[in-house]
């Protein structure tokens, strides 16, 4: 962002502008003048922050240390909990989100909180009042480019992430040249071969047409992306992992609109919009980052497709497969290069499997067991409880109580027995069953002779 002094210079230029005597005969370039200059002014007031407010310094290295100062020690606590094996590779990932909306706004603060190394948004439009229905911006961001607020927002919250901002249409010629040029600028060194220069594309669009341009330009980069969406009524939303010959491109199942051939411009009618919730929005870009954190970090499974819906707490999921007959050319090109590379990939799973079994064998999960704790089978239950109906109690609970009191004999050293004697425990409740049953016979006799007295007379 420009400095203060620049945009000062920006409003006096502005000023001479509507003074030259060329401006004032035109009405239109004034009106173009006096928006430049009131942006300007919106910039100028943003960029001022009150000297007494604490500006949070960058942080050079993640650490799991726990004190107040530290924003990272809750996020590294993953790495000591055994969720994930190296947080602190998050800061190696570059992620670009299309569309800086409802749905975009809070996935990129999401990913900034949770300290990613570079962002790259992309959006054409403007902040509006109209937006405040949403998360993420603010009433005097108005007029701002939604990327410009998104930066100013973002930077304050987290100076450690590189932003990128990008105003521009992605679906015109000239727009899509520009999208495709900074996709495939590099972050960092990158194992892949990948002529992309991102790990992820988040697609946080709100129509077909861009969905379409993200999907091109990933197929020809190979790269793999998440689609989401929230519906018209605000009421449900999905997201969907695509990965260019491994799974369906958004042309292999087009949206009945696209697939009809329907320009979905036509559609809108003037003074109507799409009902939005913060809600669903926040939830929909809580499940996005969900699943980038999962697919870059490895940790848990990334469904291929979920969905939302608010009405009735369901989240389905599925799988698409590609279709041999897409009509995007690329994206039949990634399917090939996908079948020519299933030996190596079978290898790189058996290996893995095999790895995994070898460390499960190594050795138990605790090796400490002061305690003397055993685990008993199910089916060691079957073994030792008899019928009920002939067995006294005490038989029965010995048969549950076996294992305990056998580790009940071997006490840790310094420990004294200080409970009753389990045979006299038993040996009680033997003497209590067979007591309660010859007094049960004695009241049956008692019955008959009343029964037989009553008969007789």
């Amino acid at each position: 962002m420009a400095s203060g002094s620049k945009l000062k210079a920006l409003i006096d230029a502005a000023d001479d502008l509507l003074a030259d005597p060329a401006a004032a005969s035109s009405d239109l370039l004034r009106e173009s003048i006096n928006q430049l200059k009131k942006n300007v002014e919106k910039l100028d007031a943003l960029s001022q922050r009150d000297p007494d407010l604490p500006a949070r310094q960058k942080i050079q290295n993640m650490s799991a240390e726990v004190v107040g100062s530290n924003p990272y020690s809750r996020l590294m606590a993953l790495k000591r909990m055994g969720i994930v094996n190296n947080y602190e590779k998050i800061r190696d990932f570059s992620v670009a989100i299309v569309g800086v909306g409802g749905v975009g706004s809070v996935a990129a603060e999401m990913l900034t909180r949770c300290g990613i190394g570079r962002l790259l948004l992309y959006d054409y439009d403007t902040v509006e009042l109209a937006n405040m229905n949403r998360l993420f911006f603010r009433p005097e961001q108005a007029g701002l480019s939604k990327t410009d607020a998104a930066v100013q927002t973002l930077t304050s919250i987290n100076p450690d992430v590189v932003l990128e901002g990008y105003k521009l249409n992605i679906t015109t010629v000239e727009g899509f040249g520009s999208f495709m040029e900074s996709l495939a600028r590099p972050f960092k060194e990158k194992s892949s071969a990948s002529p992309s220069g991102v790990d992820l594309v988040l697609s946080c669009v709100d129509n077909y047409e861009a969905r379409m341009v993200v999907n091109q330009a990933c197929n020809e980069l190979g790269q793999t992306w998440i689609e989401s969406g929230v519906s018209e009524d605000a009421v449900s939303g999905h997201i969907q992992l695509l990965i260019p010959g491994e799974t369906a491109c958004f042309a292999c199942a087009p949206p009945l609109v696209v697939a009809s051939g329907i320009d979905e411009r036509t559609l809108k009618r003037e003074g109507v919009c799409a009902a939005s919730l913060p809600t669903t929005m926040g939830i929909v870009a809580g499940l996005l980052v969900q699943s980038t954190l999962k697919y870059l970090l490895e940790f848990g499974q990334v469904s291929r497709y979920l969905g939302y819906s608010a009405l009735k707490d369901f989240f389905p999921t599925m799988e698409m497969k590609p279709n041999t007959q897409c009509t995007n050319a690329a994206c039949v090109e990634r399917q090939h290069e996908y079948v020519k590379k299933k030996p190596e990939r079978d290898a790189l799973a058996r290996a893995k499997a095999e790895a995994d079994r070898a460390v499960q064998d190594v050795a138990p999960l605790h090796e400490d067991n002061e305690w003397n704790i055993t685990v008993m089978d199910d089916d060691d239950d079957k073994d030792v409880f008899l019928d009920a109906q002939t067995t006294p109690n005490s038989q029965i609970l010995r048969g549950k109580s076996h294992t305990l009191a056998m580790c009940a004999e071997i006490l840790p050293e310094g420990f004294l027995r200080e409970l009753p004697d389990a045979d006299d425990a038993f040996r009680k409740l033997d003497e209590a069953f067979v007591g309660g049953a010859a007094a049960q016979d004695n009241d049956l006799e008692e019955l008959e002779r009343q029964l037989q007295a009553l008969n007789s007379d």
